[in-house]
């Protein structure tokens, strides 16, 4: 117990197991304290303390001056009180110097047992300390062991886990090999803290772009956000803060190399880099690049966007299997429809029609609804008396009577079309995503013109 070197030593540990000096002098003043309970009981008045200039702990016992002493072992007369502090009276508490050698075998077991648990507390406090502060940045690691449902990812200080669902399909790694991952969240468990990575998530791009485009560092371009399908596609909003770097160039880089750099760290993912815009229309132009947009209807309410795109663009736009128009949608925040110009007329064309078949309805009547975003006896059905006497010459009264015509027209003609539906739908094969795209009501509409600015590798 009296190692004179002590401070050399809590110091050593302090600086090899990451823990703070302080979290070690109090594990080991515990551990002395549990020596002295085991060897002399829980009566025992004791108080430690950590000398710094001698590096050592010392340990002092508290006795209680009395006149009779009836036990020596927490009593002192007032004689031997006298010698240590001569103004002392009956009834102080004096403390003497304990010669810790005297514990013995079993109270030195005790305080090691003590001593290692407060050390494994403390070391899995530490680590936890040091990796909640790196939660959302790319961390290196070498693979530890591989199992069917995670990968064990050997950190230095403490090992993290990376789960198969946060893993890029068709990545292969063994033993040993090195990895890049981003640290998703970092649990507080019981047997110590587990850390969990991915390379899925879209914050792992962003993260491999900021360490390839210095303009991101500094602030002059910034990341808007992104969206992807791992180990596929990506996309990245970019804009600059500077009118003179352009953000796409900065994140490309001369001949490609630093956007290359991050499709080599995903394993060849491709990864469009969109030019962000305040105006959503617009920047959703961008996000459906290379496909060119012929128009763009908003619907507020439903937050959802209709894109017109030329009858040979719609492929495009859409991309294999939706992917294109479903990471704009995720990177743009809106439910977006694509329809060609043809449907996207005829779609009109019926709305129309379905208007002047409202009882009551005129071809002037139907034009001036129709600019006012009443594009179909649906849109009409669904509003409010208030809200079609403000942008027509009718009085409530006929309001009234023509919302509850439409009600009755598109009923009618609701169950005429659902009708032979129900005989053929067992032998007509549909796709989702057209019908998707189809299947589009809209409360207001804006066109937009934009030449969509992108970059893709």
């Amino acid at each position: 117990m009296l190692i004179t070197d002590m401070k050399r030593v809590i110091e050593q540990v302090s600086r090899d197991k990451g823990i703070e000096f302080n979290v070690l002098v109090k594990a080991l003043e515990e551990a002395l304290r549990s020596a002295a309970k085991k060897k002399f009981g829980n009566k025992i008045d004791i108080e430690i303390q950590y000398n710094d200039t001698t590096g050592e702990l010392e340990v002092f016992q508290f006795k209680e001056v009395v006149e009779d002493v009836t036990d020596s072992a927490f009593q002192i007369t007032m004689e031997e009180g006298r010698k240590l502090d001569p103004e002392c009276e009956v009834g102080d508490s004096l403390g003497t110097k304990m010669d810790t050698t005297t514990f013995g075998r079993i109270a030195a077991q005790s305080a090691k047992q003590v001593i290692i648990q407060k050390l494994k507390i403390a070391e899995r406090n530490a680590v936890y300390t040091s990796f909640i502060e790196r939660q959302g940045e790319i961390i290196n690691g070498i693979i530890q062991r591989v199992t069917r449902n995670e990968m064990i990812i050997n950190l230095g200080q403490s090992e993290a886990v990376l789960p198969k669902r946060e893993q890029i399909p068709g990545e292969t790694y063994r033993r040993g090999d090195r990895i890049r991952a981003y640290i998703v969240k970092v649990l507080e468990e019981s047997r110590g803290p587990q850390v969990v990575l991915s390379r899925t998530h879209p914050a792992f791009l962003i993260n491999l772009f900021k360490t390839e485009v210095p303009e991101i560092s500094e602030g002059i371009v910034k990341i808007i956000g992104a969206a992807r399908e791992a180990g596929s596609r990506g996309k990245i909003a970019v804009s600059s803060t500077d009118p003179d770097i352009d953000p796409i160039g900065a994140c490309v880089g001369i001949k490609g190399n630093r956007v290359q750099s991050v499709v080599q760290e995903l394993k060849g993912e491709k990864i469009d880099i969109i030019a962000w815009h305040a105006d959503p229309a617009k920047f959703v132009c961008n996000a459906l690049a290379p496909a060119q947009v012929s128009r763009v209807i908003i619907d507020e309410v439903n937050h959802s966007m209709e894109v017109v795109v030329p009858d040979d663009a719609q492929s495009i736009a859409i991309g294999k299997g939706g992917q294109n128009v479903r990471l704009a949608s995720k990177l743009a925040g809106w439910h977006i429809d694509v329809k060609s110009v043809t449907d996207y007329d005829n779609s009109i064309k019926r709305g129309f029609d379905s208007l002047m078949e409202v009882p009551g309805m005129n071809k002037i009547l139907a034009d001036d609804l129709f600019k006012e975003g009443f594009f179909s006896a649906e849109d009409l059905a669904k509003a409010s008396v208030e809200d079609l006497v403000e942008v027509s010459q009718l009085s409530n009264e006929e309001a009234s009577r023509l919302i509850e015509s439409a009600r009755d027209s598109f009923q009618r003609s609701k169950k005429k079309k659902d009708a032979p539906e129900e005989d053929t739908r067992a032998d007509t094969d549909v796709d989702s995503t057209d019908a998707d795209i189809d299947n589009k009501d809209t409360a207001d509409g804006n066109d937009v013109d934009v030449e969509p600015e992108s970059a893709t590798e």
